[in-house]
């Protein structure tokens, strides 16, 4: 039963700090999406990429990964298409500037324990930075990971879609996620 859409209050936010949100992950995914870390509104919901601004889910639909614009609140339509999310830190905060390095080292091992466990065709890491640190691979770039795997899952990198990544545009962020949907066929 889908949750009703609300905006949490400033109490709820400033609640969420360090709070989880559910993986929406199973097994023999074609995706497994993998954010940095939950914001504070995220939390407060209980919603992955929930906060007003961040352009995942248009993105998802402007890439064809969706048939329709998909609200946060609407999140589990995504395991029907296929794609699942999680996050290398499970913990909300203001900024992923908040992480420790290590914290998101450490954030590495866990997802890895998680993608051996499910085993998703493809692991899309969205936030080139946040893959360089998690995976100790400073000259990694955008796109497809050719010397990196998890068990027999491909590694994806694909910008962080966070309405404060100023980086890339709206079309920009549709024609990268584009690749990837098209590499799962």
């Amino acid at each position: 039963m889908m949750q009703k859409p609300f905006k949490p209050s400033k109490e709820q936010l400033e609640n969420a700090a360090g709070k989880k949100v559910p993986d929406l992950i199973e097994h023999g995914l074609k995706v497994l999406f993998c954010g940095i870390n939950h914001s504070l509104y995220s939390a407060a919901v209980g919603h992955h990429f929930a906060r007003p601004g961040n352009r995942f889910w248009p993105t998802l639909f402007a890439a064809g990964f969706t048939d329709r614009l998909i609200s946060p609140f609407e999140e589990d339509e995504l395991l029907l298409h296929g794609y699942g999310i999680t996050n290398l830190v499970r913990r909300a905060t203001a900024s992923a500037d908040e992480l420790a390095k290590e914290e998101i080292t450490q954030g590495a091992l866990s997802l890895k324990r998680r993608v051996l466990k499910f085993r998703p065709r493809f692991v899309a890491v969205l936030g080139i930075s946040a893959y360089r640190t998690a995976f100790q691979r400073p000259g990694a770039t955008i796109g497809l990971q050719q010397d990196d795997l998890i068990g027999d899952s491909r590694l994806w990198v694909l910008p962080n879609p966070s309405g404060l990544n100023a980086h890339y545009q709206r079309a920009d962020l549709a024609r990268l996620f584009r690749e990837l949907r098209d590499a799962t066929g």
